[in-house]
């Protein structure tokens, strides 16, 4: 048998969830089809596949990567603050009101679970997202009344679910701009004083209603002259939109240091084009608070591509072997030396990025990945007037390596320079995972 890797040496790629479980391995000796070898768990109690069931549920309930992404006393600690009981509002219909609650429950668990990971690379969307969903709830819930019984319950279920968005929303994001906010580690300090500040505001705002027993002097002054439905609408819509947009200009105000997927593209694509390094202050005047989820915009706000990192290494194989010309070596041929591979999807014309994440990949390899992606992007949308074939994308894929090797080190230099967090990547928005590149002989199989 030859012990070339065209005819004796297999290529091994094993895959990995953020737990550091395996999920899948691929195998293929030469240009020979790819093999998948699924990995099994072995039970003397419960078959293989209801423990992915009873996995995948466990998994809703705790964080991506749990155990090793909390410390040890995670579980104890959340268990103690997980049977707190935070009192909602009263309603005269007991029974409408567990319909509610429940629903909202249930919708909190689901949001968490599907949207958890993304909280803290785009905590100033959801900040404000929060905002939205509860002025929502709060205009679902006085339209109720108009409607007959069986659609009012309908619509307060549903502003019992927006205020359950708001509060996994909310209490998400203001922890990581706690986090943000915080110079001296003083996070709890933080968190306690703007309770504090939350509860004069409420305080003010109960200033200024009108008690219908002590007949407050502000609030009979402000009820007195809202008698009337239009009135009372006109003033509510009002004060909402003065709410949103105070608190949208308090978002866009936050100035982050670190990079997220579209903080990456404003920078990466900027000194890819003109060599000058923006600053967190000049990204978060032109930052989109609800940008396209995935997009790889160049910097003169042109669309190049749509991107994923982190994601699983099906996402290239499945795709290509579509083509029947897959061989792994042939994806990672652009960038054999690096921490990750990278391939298109399906539709080349629609350039979406995928990229598959090595096994100990360092935050500068990970902002690699991302420009590598990019620029790929990049060099295929200008020629999308063209018919674009698999090595056109090979070939992009080799010339934005080119690119990226002569400016890449200079980049992560000034970018440090300018005050950007280098050491914290937030690229990922959901649970990732990562894969180890081995060579097997034919003998180990």
């Amino acid at each position: 048998m030859s012990s070339s890797s065209e005819k004796g040496d297999f290529i091994s790629i094993v895959e990995r969830d953020q737990s550091g479980i395996i999920t899948a391995e691929y195998r293929q000796q030469g240009n020979q089809n790819i093999v998948q070898v699924h990995q099994v768990v072995q039970s003397n109690s419960l078959q293989p596949q209801a423990i992915s069931h009873i996995q995948n549920i466990i998994n809703i309930f705790l964080p991506a990567g749990y155990p090793k992404s909390v410390t040890d006393d995670y579980l104890d600690g959340d268990l103690a603050v997980g049977f707190e009981d935070s009192n909602a509002s009263t309603t005269a219909a007991v029974l409408l009101k567990i319909v509610q609650d429940s629903i909202g429950r249930v919708a909190t668990i689901l949001f968490a679970h599907r949207l958890g990971s993304s909280l803290e690379p785009e905590c100033k969307r959801f900040r404000f997202a929060a905002d939205i969903f509860n002025d929502s709830a709060l205009i679902v819930d006085c339209l109720s009344p108009v409607f007959p019984k069986p659609l009012r319950v309908v619509l307060l279920s549903t502003a019992g679910t927006l205020r359950a968005l708001c509060g996994v929303a909310g209490g998400g994001s203001k922890a990581q701009l706690s986090v943000h906010f915080s110079k001296w580690g003083n996070v709890a300090e933080l968190n306690a004083k703007d309770s504090s500040q939350e509860t004069v505001i409420s305080l003010m705002g109960m200033l200024m209603r009108a008690d219908q027993t002590l007949r407050v002097k502000a609030g009979s002054l402000v009820i007195s002259s809202v008698t009337s439905k239009t009135a009372t609408w006109a003033s509510m819509l009002f004060l909402i939109a003065v709410h949103l947009w105070t608190n949208y200009r308090a978002v866009k105000a936050v100035t982050m240091v670190t990079l997220n997927r579209q903080r990456a593209n404003s920078v990466m694509s900027t000194f890819a084009e003109t060599g000058v390094m923006l600053t967190p202050k000049d990204v978060a005047r032109q930052e989109r608070i609800f940008e396209r989820d995935g997009v790889l915009r160049w910097c003169d706000g042109a669309v190049v591509g749509w991107g994923v990192i982190g994601t699983k290494l099906s996402s290239i194989v499945a795709r290509k072997s579509a083509s029947g010309s897959l061989s792994l070596a042939e994806v990672a041929k652009a960038c054999p030396t690096e921490q990750y591979m990278l391939w298109f999807g399906d539709k080349l014309r629609d350039i979406r990025v995928c990229i598959c994440l090595e096994n100990g990949c360092t935050p500068a390899g990970q902002f690699r990945a991302w420009m590598h992606g990019l620029l790929s992007a990049k060099l295929l949308s200008d020629r999308r007037s063209q018919a674009v074939t698999e090595s056109d994308a090979l070939r992009a894929l080799v010339d934005a390596k080119r690119q990226l090797d002569g400016i890449f080190e200079e980049f992560l230099e000034k970018a440090a320079e300018a005050g950007w967090d280098t050491g914290d990547p937030q690229l990922e928005t959901s649970s990732s995972y990562r894969y180890e590149r081995t060579k097997l002989q034919q003998k180990d199989l």
